[in-house]
This record gives C-alpha cells, structure tokens and sequence, in this order.
C-alpha cells in the first residue's frame, strides 16, 4: 500500500442539506444514492489535518453480493443485497454491523450473459424518507418498508404492462423521493415509463411512458423556476415537472448499446450530463412557452464518461473517463475547461465522494484515492487498498470514518473523529 503525507484542512462542517423528503435540517445522514443532495458532496464528513499510511478498520461483516450502496439513516445503516435466489434488505447497527432486523424476498432474475460477470444484482441503492425504506429490486420490483421494524407496508411491479420487467442488465436506477412520491423507471428495452408512485400505498401518481429505463439515477432540481426530475431514459435526457409528470424538456442520448448510465449532475444553472462515447456536456435551461429548451453551454469530448457520476468540489468538477481504459480528470465545472487527467487503466468504474477540501474517488479495484480539490495535477493527498474484491457500490459516510461494500462485505473505515455522542441529561 502506498502513501503520500500531506496535510488537508481539517474540519466537520455540518451543512444545510436536503433529505429525500424534500426537508432541509442539519443531518450526517446519508439516506439515498449519492447522498442527501443527491450529488456526491458529503460535507459533514469529517477529514483528518494529515492523512495516515494506512486507514484504520473499525468492524467488517458478511452482508451478501450486488451493487447497491450502504445508506445511512436515524443512526442505522440499511443495506440491499442478494443471497442465492433471495433479495435481502437489512437495518444494521452503527457501532458493530450487527443486524438490527432483516426482510427478504424470492427473486428469480437471471443477468445477462454479457454481465454476468457483474452477478445478480441489486444494483440500486436504497432511498430513505420519512420513516420508510424504499427499494428497486434487479427485476424492477419496488418495495416500501417501515424503517424501524422492516415490515413491508408495499410492493409493485409491472409484470405484463411491459415486454419485460427491467432492462438488459436489470433496474439500476435508484428510486428517488420527491415529497410524497417516490420515482423511478419500470419497464425494459425500449418499453416502459418513469413513473411517480405513491409513498403511502405504491398508487401510479403519474408516469412518463415510451421510452426504457437507462440506469442512470433521477435528481430533482429547482431550475429556470421550474421544480422537475431530470435523469436518463435509453435514448434520451428528459426534464419533468415534479408535481405532474409533464414533459417539460427532452434531449437525444443515444450510447453503444443502449448504456446510459451517468446520474446527470445540476451545478448551478447548468445541467451536467455525459455517456459513453458522448463526451461530458452542460446545458442550460430557457423558458420557451410553457415548456423549456437546453442550450448547449460547453462540451468536452476528452472528458467523455461511461458509468461513473461526476462531483463538483472547491468549484471543480472530476470524473471517471472512459477514455484510456479509464482516467480520472478535473474540469472547471462552468467553461468545461479540461485543467487535469490521472494516469490510464483506472478501469471502468469509479465513485467520487466530495468531502471537506478533498475528494475521496473509489475504483472498481477498490484502491481509493484522496484528492486535493486545489492540486494543479494528478497528485493524490493518499491512496488506499480499502478491500480484496471489486468495489462497484457507492461507499456511504458515517460519523466517524467511511462504510465500503465490496462484492460481499462492508468495511466501517475510520476516518477523522468520530462524533461524540450527545451529553446526558442532567437529574
């Protein structure tokens, strides 16, 4: 394991952030797919004023295979996985992993044989609101669940509305909620919806029918006075009015072979979106009627991603390219300027976590490197060897360090302080 000392600025900020709800508050939760912005950025997490040779771990359990990132919530951490023929969703204890409840499921979804190598999912990333657990299951199955005792209060599915029930290489997308909706895309190649169902009872509230599903994520936005869900269907980038499902923008994104993957990021003004072989483009949006147009603002083909979803920190975009067989790269988020790339075959995958002065990017290969959102090149602050198998799931913050899933394990890494427990009330 190598490492390179330096300092970091040290701090704990605890931010106003959104929960999935909608709801601002101060909170070190991280209850959804790319935290509670929805965009990577972590800024409760705390960082340490010099990084050390090696990270410290703290407990490490068995908790079974696919891609769907831990999620941290009222002190808990929720986690989806599939054990042989079974999805399984568990509440785990902070402290140690040990499982607090456990609720599980047949599912009988096969991969496909160009992805095998991927297993059998999930892949999508739990979202936690309001006292609920929301779920997409690899064959797209939704299923809602009490936080506190994991009882199913719900589940839908959408066999027979469609030719299939998820895509190619099964549902990714990570449900998102939108006060009392949660959204995601059903369906499969070519044939199905995005659709807003009831948080209460899973009722079809609105849908946006036609297109498959991508795999790319929704993110909501308030934009050009509009509050809307943007995300990736397979062949194109659509905006949509929250409240009512009305298609309010669309753009063409066609990929090789149906892949789009990236969560499109809103920075600012701009809506940030990429794909392989797309190049990585910002758009702004400009109200046209009652609909709105995207103009193009900047593209940058050399910065082009496949499956990883892009943070802006210290006023700095990075990113996974594709190009030689994987790179990390840094732009200026408002001109698409290119101001760095990493070395080559950095593989096909990578997360990026932005925490305080520094970004946390996380390769398949589970090697993690900490970046400096100042540098002017490719010099990682340290680098790490967090796991023995491939790392594809988001790793989760926690008071107190960083929660990596691996094929089969989650790791609780010790980074910074860990935050002290609240002082005893006086008798």
């Amino acid at each position: 394991m190598s490492n390179h000392r330096v300092l970091a600025a040290a701090a704990v900020l605890m931010l106003a952030t959104t929960t999935p709800s909608g709801r601002t508050k101060e909170t070190p939760d991280w209850p959804q797919w790319r935290g509670p912005r929805r965009d990577g950025s972590a800024p409760s997490l705390s960082v340490p004023a010099s990084w050390p040779a090696e990270l410290s771990r703290k407990w490490s359990v068995d908790i079974g295979e696919g891609h769907a990132g831990p999620v941290v919530a009222s002190g808990r951490i929720i986690v989806h996985v599939r054990e042989n023929d079974r999805e399984v969703v568990r509440a785990l204890a902070l402290e140690d992993g040990a499982k607090v409840w456990e609720r599980s499921w047949p599912v009988g979804y096969q991969m496909h044989p160009a992805a095998t190598g991927h297993g059998k999912g999930p892949k999508a990333t739990p979202a936690v609101s309001r006292g609920t657990v929301f779920v997409l299951g690899i064959d797209g199955t939704m299923t809602a669940l009490d936080e506190k005792t994991g009882a199913v209060r719900w589940r839908k599915e959408f066999t027979g509305k469609f030719k299939t029930a998820s895509p190619a290489y099964g549902a990714a997308a990570s449900p998102l909620v939108e006060k009392s909706l949660v959204i995601a895309p059903f369906g499969g190649h070519h044939d199905g919806m995005l659709a807003a169902l009831d948080v209460a009872s899973g009722a079809v509230r609105w849908s946006l029918e036609g297109d498959g599903p991508g795999y790319a994520s929704p993110v909501a936005a308030d934009l050009s006075g509009r509050r809307q869900i943007i995300t990736q269907t397979d062949r194109r980038i659509v905006g949509l009015a929250a409240e009512s499902g009305k298609l309010l923008w669309s753009l063409p994104l066609v990929t090789p072979y149906d892949q789009n993957v990236v969560t499109p990021l809103v920075f600012e003004d701009l809506v940030i979106v990429s794909g392989l072989e797309y190049g990585l483009r910002a758009f702004r949006l400009h109200p046209q009627g009652d609909a709105l147009e995207p103009k193009e603002v900047w593209n940058s083909p050399e910065a082009s991603l496949y499956m990883s979803s892009p943070v802006v920190a210290g006023g700095r975009l990075f990113g996974l390219s594709h190009l030689k067989s994987g790179q990390i790269v840094c732009l200026d988020p408002r001109t698409g300027k290119l101001l760095w790339t990493g070395p080559g075959s950095q593989g096909e995958y990578a997360t990026f976590t932005a925490a305080p002065g520094a970004v946390l990017a996380l390769t398949e290969g589970a090697e993690m490197f900490v970046l400096s959102t100042k540098a002017g090149a490719f010099e990682p602050l340290a680098r790490y060897k967090v796991a023995d198998s491939p790392t594809w799931a988001h790793p989760a913050p926690a008071p107190g360090g960083l929660l990596v899933k691996d094929k089969t394990r989650l790791t609780f890494w010790k980074i910074g302080a860990e935050t002290p427990p609240p002082p005893r009330p006086k008798s």
